[in-house]
């Protein structure tokens, strides 16, 4: 990298934040005459509308060319585009192929993509074994949502012997990752120690982050906790 090449670099986010239409352009630029990186993140503008309209299609296409040069988290983002519908028709099957290559190209969400759609058996055969394997790969790479999964298969011992140690361990790395499911997992291991404050604090967090239904869902079992501190809490954030 040239000494202008690195200023550029140094100065990108600050244009990011301060011209989002100017660091699309410039994005661009370098996606046309073949650079990974920037079709990667152009493809993520796109989709994100950043700089620009949102345009599904777009954002496909550009993970699209990425991913064919070996970048794995255009090949994850692919897949979620295929998974999704994101840009075009709904293609599990290919979803699955795209997040297996993420997952053997070293992406921790291709990973935990990957054990997903083999644990669930959408555009792929169910494999629990394949599975378990790919969410222990995704939670050693740091992956804070496998690392919940993961805990549930050594919780109700799935393909490996019970390990109710290491999946309360888990569910507290996920919790501390951000994680609402391992934040959630983790509250309910506090509450039966008796740590109710603690859980209560943990599951205020995961309610101000966790997709409607589950903030639904959450808040109904709350409800009918023993613990008045917890039907509180369900009142209150209700």
């Amino acid at each position: 990298m040239s000494v202008k090449q690195a200023a550029v670099a140094d100065e990108f986010p600050h244009l990011l934040r301060s011209a989002p239409a100017r660091a699309h352009g410039l994005l661009l630029t370098q996606a046309l005459i073949g650079d990974c990186a920037s079709q990667l993140a152009v493809g993520q503008m796109y989709l994100e509308g950043i700089g620009c309209e949102r345009d599904g299609a777009e954002a496909r296409y550009w993970f699209q060319h990425a991913a064919h040069q070996g970048e794995p988290m255009a090949m994850n983002m692919l897949g979620r585009c295929l998974e999704n519908g994101w840009g075009g028709a709904v293609n599990y099957e290919l979803a699955a192929v795209w997040y297996r290559e993420a997952a053997e190209h070293g992406s921790d969400w291709g990973m935990y993509n990957y054990a997903h759609v083999l644990a669930n058996g959408r555009g792929i055969k169910p494999n629990r074994a394949e599975a378990f394997h790919w969410f222990g790969r995704a939670a050693e790479a740091g992956h804070g949502r496998a690392m919940h999964f993961l805990g549930q298969y050594y919780e109700h011992g799935w393909e490996t012997a019970p390990n109710a140690d290491l999946a309360k361990e888990l569910y507290r790395r996920s919790a501390e990752k951000g994680d609402y499911r391992g934040q959630c997992s983790w509250a309910s291991v506090l509450t039966e120690e008796g740590r109710i404050e603690e859980a209560c604090a943990l599951l205020r967090m995961a309610m101000a982050i966790a997709p409607t239904y589950f903030a639904e869902a959450l808040r109904c079992d709350l409800s009918q906790s023993r613990h008045p501190e917890l039907r509180a809490l369900a009142a209150v954030t209700a």
